[in-house]
């Protein structure tokens, strides 16, 4: 089971990706408050769409709620935080079947303490050193694909069909790009 963790995410929209994300793939979603949104808010759901019912959400007062309710991580239940502050890519490692994937606040990542005291679970996603970060639903979007392809994507449907042709049939035609 994939569970991704949002520590005190602040943007509606980023959330509501990443809810969409878990709904498709059948991770399960932790919130831990404070938000820096309302749950009932209308981004939220728009960027959610119509797979609201369709996810494992979790809501959690703080961090240390959480840890209570998920105790403390083991070779065979770990936590890794997503972090740009640290060496070790996200491939590098094999997620087990039971992972936890943190990532922080759009504004700040994840706390220094808790990357302090777990250097060995921190990973990061390449990118360009003079930019930022990514953002966050796409993070969290590539981590989680990580996971599933260590796995086989598990659970996911991979055949899939052009739903107005019939493929097998179908004799493709050049293309005049004279025309486009």
């Amino acid at each position: 089971m994939l569970h991704l963790v949002l520590v005190e995410p602040r943007i509606p929209q980023n959330t509501g990706s990443i809810a969409r994300t878990c709904a498709v793939t059948g991770a399960a979603l932790h919130l831990i408050y404070p938000l820096g949104f309302k749950i009932t808010d209308a981004q939220l759901k728009r960027a959610g769409l119509d797979y609201w019912d369709k996810l494992d959400i979790y809501h959690h007062k703080n961090l240390d709620a959480f840890f209570a309710a998920y105790p403390a991580a083991t070779a065979q239940n770990p936590y890794f935080y997503f972090t740009a502050k640290t060496g070790t890519l996200y491939t590098e490692v094999q997620y087990p079947e039971e992972t936890f994937l943190f990532f922080g606040r759009e504004d700040t990542g994840l706390d220094d303490r808790i990357l302090q005291a777990h250097p060995e679970r921190c990973v990061r996603i390449p990118m360009r050193e003079t930019l930022r970060c990514l953002n966050l639903s796409n993070s969290v979007a590539i981590a989680a694909y990580e996971y599933l392809r260590q796995h086989q994507f598990a659970g996911l449907c991979l055949d899939g069909r052009i739903s107005r042709a019939d493929w097998e049939s179908a004799v493709p035609k050049p293309y005049d790009i004279s025309q486009v």
